[in-house]
């Protein structure tokens, strides 16, 4: 009996940072969002298996999309690229208002346990109203999954996002924030001299 061998997805998957918004045509787009709060906004895209979020202040726009198909993005206006193999962080600032953190983690299940995780992510999507696009592999014939939760803060927009994958039993999950700095206007700053 030969074993089967596995596919990883898991390489090939990149979270992609652009400074501009990224055109629908790049995406077989399953469902979106939008949010607004307090002069910021989220637009989220979901995908089978990946993600595109644009967050947008006046004009400043950063573009986050999660993707096991990165070749396929434009190069055009991309500042920064993080494999998602492991756990990563990236934060920057966008002006001195502005700035954007993400976190990416990953982790590869045996079968009974990615099984599980898919239920209890079923279920948390369906109690949080979230983005969901469900679809059976192919070659495997085996459940997959991504999620996106959307959350507004006080000045922040907080995004959730899981994407499992059957064929390595991969769960990746991504945490970015767009947060409105608040700055001391200038009669607090002489207040305080």
């Amino acid at each position: 009996m030969n074993p089967i061998i596995k596919t990883n997805s898991l390489q090939s998957y990149t979270t992609l940072l652009y400074r501009k918004a990224i055109h629908p045509e790049f995406f077989a787009i399953e469902s979106r969002k939008r949010i607004e709060n307090g002069g910021i906004e989220a637009e989220a895209w979901i995908f089978r298996g990946g993600h595109s979020i644009r967050f947008q202040q006046d004009k400043l726009c950063l573009c986050e999309v999660v993707t096991d198909q990165p070749h396929v993005l434009p190069e055009r206006g991309l500042s920064n690229n993080v494999p998602c193999a492991g756990e990563h962080d990236h934060e920057e600032s966008l002006s001195e208002t502005l700035k954007f953190m993400t976190t990416v983690q990953t982790e590869t299940l045996a079968d009974h346990l990615y099984l599980g995780t898919y239920k209890e992510m079923q279920a948390h999507a369906r109690e949080n109203e979230s983005l969901v696009c469900d679809w059976v592999d192919p070659v495997t014939h085996k459940a997959n999954l991504s999620v996106i939760d959307l959350q507004r803060y006080r000045s922040e927009i907080h995004v959730q996002s899981w994407h499992l994958r059957s064929d390595c039993g991969l769960v990746l999950r991504t945490q970015s924030m767009f947060q409105l700095i608040e700055t001391p206007t200038k009669t607090e700053n002489r207040k305080t001299k």
